[in-house]
């Protein structure tokens, strides 16, 4: 099937494929970060994610970890926090016409930063 936004875009498919990593990548982390969490919900909470990605455009594949070493250090007295972008790691895989990328959201410790990057 042709794309039909294709005549909006005047790049490459390389490019689309990039495109289209940011605007998943972009929308996990701003629509999930400050979700309430614990290590009861964790796991529904990374499928939810992983599950809301996988039905956008372009989209082959979305795996996403959230770092439980790092949810169980900051529970406090409620015993729940809420999700940080440093607990995020995010792998998503995007495929346009024959383009295909793997784009990244995780947390790069030198940088004290949640980086969104490509990968391959």
């Amino acid at each position: 099937m042709q794309d039909p936004a294709s005549l909006y875009f005047k790049c490459s498919d390389r490019e689309r494929a990039i495109f289209e990593a940011g605007i998943k990548l972009g929308t996990i982390y701003h629509q999930y970060v400050g979700a309430p969490l614990n290590l009861s919900n964790v796991e529904s909470l990374e499928k939810a994610i992983s599950a809301s990605a996988k039905v956008q455009p372009f989209v082959e594949d979305a795996v996403v970890k959230i770092d439980k070493d790092l949810l169980s250090k900051k529970q406090g007295i409620y015993k729940y926090i809420t999700l940080g972008g440093e607990m995020l790691n995010v792998t998503i895989i995007i495929k346009y016409n024959a383009e295909r990328i793997k784009a990244r959201l995780r947390y790069v410790p030198e940088m004290d930063y949640p980086l969104m990057y490509v990968e391959e």
